[in-house]
């Protein structure tokens, strides 16, 4: 009879390891692969919509701005301050957005009063600071 149990039990055990393997994969997918999978595609879109004249920032760290985007061979023509360097367009990380078009008005300086000259300190201070010095 106990062994008739034993078989029962054993059977719902594999049933409930099943169970909890494929919740562990359906987590892993939730909480892994579909936000890679977001991040990805967020990615090819934006390597989509580069063009001449925008601001970016290179895997490397190096900053410039596209010069000329070769849809069949997937590169670009970065100009970093006169020189011309040839980039696969993944090399691209972060395109950086145009300043505003409008130019923003600085506040007048502030006139700045001329600084006092120091005073020079009486003798009862001066005998003060010595006094503490000395202690």
């Amino acid at each position: 009879m106990n062994t008739l149990f034993l078989a029962a039990n054993t059977g719902m055990n594999s049933i409930w390891t099943i169970v909890i393997f494929a919740v562990v994969i359906g987590l892993m997918y939730f909480t892994m692969i579909k936000p890679q999978k977001k991040q990805q595609q967020q990615k090819m879109e934006m390597m989509n919509e580069l063009k001449k004249g925008d601001h970016v920032v290179m895997i490397d760290g190096l900053h410039g701005k596209i010069d000329a985007v070769n849809t069949e061979d997937k590169t670009v023509v970065v100009d970093a301050d006169g020189i011309y360097l040839t980039f696969n367009r993944m090399a691209v990380q972060q395109i950086i957005p145009a300043a505003s078009s409008e130019p923003v008005e600085a506040e007048p300086a502030k006139e700045a009063k001329p600084a006092e000259p120091a005073k020079k300190p009486t003798k009862d201070q001066a005998n003060d600071s010595k006094d503490d010095s000395a202690e």
